[in-house]
């Protein structure tokens, strides 16, 4: 019992004095996973976009509004690009 209690203790101390940068991360997966789904709710391909859409999230913080466009909402978002030279094309849906 003592060793419950104990296991129970530290997982709550833990869960307080975690780093800022840890809760952060753990509540921009929430926001990202609400916008890449308003994002990608149209989307043909609705899995690669939820995937791309969180990957581009997770490194911008946000997302444009909509289903398509508004990109110059969230520039970082709308600048990632995937390839390399004159092959080079939009990241993020």
């Amino acid at each position: 019992m003592k060793l419950e209690t104990t296991a129970t203790v530290a997982l709550l101390l833990f869960l307080l004095l975690a780093p800022p940068s840890l809760r952060v991360s753990m509540a921009g997966s929430a926001f990202c996973d609400g916008k890449c789904g308003v994002r990608c709710s149209k989307a043909s391909r609705h899995d690669d976009c939820l995937k791309y859409c969180g990957i581009c999230c997770a490194s911008c913080n946000c997302v444009p509004s909509g289903t398509a466009g508004h990109k110059d909402e969230c520039p970082c978002y709308r600048d990632m690009t995937t390839g390399h030279g004159n092959r080079t094309r939009p990241k993020c849906p």
